[in-house]
């Protein structure tokens, strides 16, 4: 990247992101999570972190103002960036144009929201880098995971409750449905802090880096709507116990009983016990069970 013979992205300050979002008569809304970054190490410090290199094709979620995205286009081959905002989308062009004309070309911008988002264009892509709203953080990180299996690595910047829930390893207080659903697709972790102070405006939560490595799901007959079925069905009556939790997707208690045993599972476990290979087990002991 420091070879490069053209001149450095611009990158945006304080100063920079109040001023165009005045250009654009913009007021951040909380309805669409809107915490514009505006300190130029924390951009850095993503990039790096996520390790984007010259054959990354990356899709970055969420772009706002181009804090991030100019950041991102000299390191990459190239970026996805799909905003939902058709402000914001029909102004990113322009300030990348602005800001780093010599990295413009490698920009497409998408208007969308990514939870509807079926597919892409140019080469599929590699990498996902994204400052998510925390009110859709979850499901956009395994929409994405779900319908671009090109993509090998995540970085996001997300509410630190969140990046707590995405990261925990089963029998910790934050394990959950985010954690184990995101354990299907890869090995996660947490991967840093951020403070409020980054943001404008400054948000009323800290925030905290996730990055994630993609490898195979854990081998099952199931398919992975079953395997998330049962994820779902045991999370949602936590305090209880596998056997009467999974009683509804089972068909009874002793359904529920049946399985469970046939997958080596304790009925008397609760699910945050499980760790994803145990409940892609569970829904492949359950599958064959009505084959």
């Amino acid at each position: 990247m420091d070879g490069q013979q053209v001149p450095g992205p611009s990158l945006l300050g304080p100063a920079e992101v109040r001023a165009i979002a005045a250009r654009l008569g913009l007021r951040p809304t909380k309805t669409l999570g809107q915490n514009f970054v505006i300190d130029p190490n924390t951009v850095r410090r993503i990039v790096r972190v996520a390790e984007v290199g010259p054959d990354d094709v990356v899709v970055e979620v969420g772009p706002g103002l181009g804090s991030l995205t100019l950041g991102l286009l000299p390191a990459a081959a190239s970026v996805v960036a799909v905003e939902v905002d058709p402000v914001l989308a029909g102004a990113l062009a322009a300030i990348v144009a602005e800001r780093a004309p010599s990295y413009a070309s490698r920009l497409t911008v998408v208007t969308a929201d990514a939870l509807r988002v079926e597919d892409l264009p140019g080469p599929p892509p590699t990498t996902l880098v994204a400052n998510l709203p925390y009110n859709v953080a979850v499901p956009v990180l395994l929409t994405m995971l779900e319908r671009f299996p090109s993509l090998r690595r995540v970085l996001v910047m997300v509410q630190s409750e969140v990046a707590e829930r995405l990261a925990a390893p089963p029998g910790s207080r934050t394990y959950g449905v985010p954690s184990v659903k995101a354990a299907w697709y890869a090995d996660v972790r947490r991967a840093g802090a951020i403070g409020r102070a980054v943001f404008w405006p400054v948000p009323g939560v800290d925030s905290g880096l996730v990055a994630m490595n993609r490898r195979e799901p854990p081998p099952t007959t199931a398919d992975r709507r079953e395997v998330f079925a049962v994820i779902d069905a045991a999370f949602a009556q936590r305090r209880k116990t596998l056997r009467a939790a999974l009683a509804q997707w089972a068909g009874s208690p002793a359904a529920a009983e049946v399985a469970l045993r046939s997958a080596g599972i304790d009925p008397r476990t609760r699910g945050e016990a499980l760790g994803v290979a145990d409940f892609a087990r569970l829904a492949a002991s359950r599958s064959s069970e009505h084959t």
